[in-house]
């Protein structure tokens, strides 16, 4: 009986899944039918989309076409009615050139007889002046190139005379403008510089408390005087001068190192040897110093800075160092001003020339070590320790050992001449300037044609009287130059000195 019940239930449900599978399939077929015909729907809906875009494109590109086949003909209207204007104004032009071209054969033609006529005409007066100057010859007696000749020379003498008087009117009028002018700017920086008027002495005395040290200060059998003399390379001199020692020495400074020695052994009494070389060292330190300072004092007073410690040290070494009596230092310094208010004046350079004249002596603080003139040391010092070539120049140039190139150079240059030959500067015995007056007076007068000279001005100024009737304006010339030079050759002296020769020529005649 169980088994009947389990066949029947395996019965069933074998029926059951049949009939399930046939309902799926039925259900299925049919969604696909549906489906079907939805999409033939969407097909015949895309169909009749994209005839009626089709339609609509093909219009609007018939439309376009329209549109530019009527612009494109306007276009070609526009540019024919163009083309037609410039055929016009090419025939007008053409019209033009051909009345242009008949115009210039009609003045060509004109031209042509102008010429003619003209060419006849020259030949007429050409036949008028072979006339004339025939004519000319007759009466004159000359030949045409002989009166030619004879025209010009004359002309060229003419000529010659108006253009020297023309030039001696020029050249003397721009002498009295250049001398008014050098006197305006050089009174004015001689009163802005104040200066002392009061000249050194380079004699070095010590003064002693009594003649009981001499002898101590030459020593047993003079070890202390030879000491002295070896370390500082000075000469002591004790004579019969009373309670002085006197220091004779061509270096300066040795000679100032010296002095300070025997002034500290005289002030501590001990006096020997060991002592001596002490005393030496302190003074030799203090002179360094004091240079030092001298160098730095005198650059601060002259507002120049950037110099080398080497130049300060050199700058400063001038302090001991005189020139006929002048300071050199405080020469230079009173160089460097008067440059500078020169410069300022005559629209040059004021600091450059105000440096270059600090410095333009430079050379003398070494010039008893190294052989040459003081303006070339200085100037290849200054070179040697970074200095402008424009500032070397100067200093080079300022006694002439090479042309002066610039103003700066002729500037300090006077600068130098009126800081050492103004009254009081430099001082020389009577005996040397009464030589020296007579020795201008002696080259002046040995002259030819020379009929005196006058020393004037303290012997700054020579004039020399001449013999007219020897001695004409170009020789006057010639005259003043030789004596300068043979001057310049045969003294030594400070300054300049101006040479005038004068020449006076005299017509006297009587009305009776």
């Amino acid at each position: 009986m169980n088994e009947l019940w389990v066949l029947l239930a395996l019965g069933m449900s074998v029926v059951g899944v049949a009939a399930g599978y046939l309902l799926r399939k039925y259900v299925g077929e049919a969604k696909i039918s549906s489906a079907e015909q939805e999409a033939k729907k969407v097909l015949a809906a895309a169909d009749r989309q994209a005839e009626a875009t089709k339609k609509e494109a093909l219009l609007e590109v018939k439309d376009e076409l329209h549109r530019l086949r009527t612009e494109a003909e306007a276009e070609l209207r526009e540019r024919r009615h163009e083309l037609t204007q410039l055929e016009k104004r090419v025939l007008q032009r053409d019209e033009a050139l051909d009345e242009k071209q008949k115009e210039v054969a009609r003045q060509e033609q004109s031209l042509a007889d102008r010429d003619t006529r003209l060419r006849k005409t020259q030949e007429e007066v050409e036949a008028l002046k072979a006339e004339h100057a025939r004519t000319l010859e007759a009466v004159s007696g000359l030949s045409q190139a002989e009166a030619r000749d004879l025209l010009l020379k004359s002309a060229e003498d003419e000529v010659r005379h108006d253009m020297a008087k023309l030039v001696r009117a020029v050249e003397e009028e721009a002498k009295r403008e250049g001398d008014r002018r050098a006197r305006n700017v050089l009174s004015l920086c001689i009163q802005r510089t104040a200066a002392n008027h009061v000249a050194e002495t380079t004699v070095s005395v010590v003064q002693l408390a009594s003649d009981d040290l001499k002898g101590r200060i030459i020593g047993r059998e003079g070890r202390n005087i030879r000491t002295l003399e070896n370390l500082t390379g000075i000469e002591f001199i004790i004579d019969d001068t009373p309670e002085a020692v006197v220091l004779s020495g061509f270096d300066t400074v040795r000679r100032e190192i010296a002095r300070l020695t025997l002034t500290k052994l005289v002030a501590d009494g001990r006096i020997h040897p060991a002592k001596i070389e002490e005393m030496y060292s302190k003074a030799r330190d203090e002179v360094d110093n004091d240079i030092k300072e001298a160098g730095e004092q005198a650059t601060f007073e002259a507002d120049i800075h950037g110099l080398a410690p080497e130049l300060v040290k050199l700058l400063g070494r001038l302090k001991y160092r005189t020139s006929y009596g002048q300071n050199v230092l405080k020469h230079s310094l009173e160089v460097g001003h008067l440059a500078g208010i020169m410069a300022a004046e005559l629209g040059a350079n004021p600091k450059l020339a105000k440096r270059a004249g600090i410095l333009h002596d430079l050379g003398k603080a070494v010039d008893h070590e190294v052989e040459g003139s003081h303006a070339v040391i200085g100037a290849n010092l200054a070179r040697r320790y970074g200095e402008s070539e424009a500032i070397v120049h100067v200093i080079e140039a300022h006694h002439n050992d090479v042309e002066p190139q610039t103003v700066e150079a002729v500037l300090v240059a006077a600068a130098d001449a009126v800081s050492g030959a103004r009254p009081g500067a430099r001082r020389e015995t009577l005996e040397t300037y009464v030589k020296r007056l007579e020795s201008l007076e002696r080259i002046a007068e040995s002259k030819k044609g020379v009929e005196k000279s006058y020393a004037i001005q303290a012997g700054r100024e020579i004039r020399v009287m001449v013999k007219p009737e020897e001695v004409d304006d170009d020789l006057a010339v010639l005259l003043c130059r030789e004596i300068a030079k043979e001057i310049e050759q045969e003294l030594d002296y400070p300054g300049q000195i101006r040479v005038t020769v004068i020449r006076e020529s005299r017509a006297v005649d009587y009305a009776k």
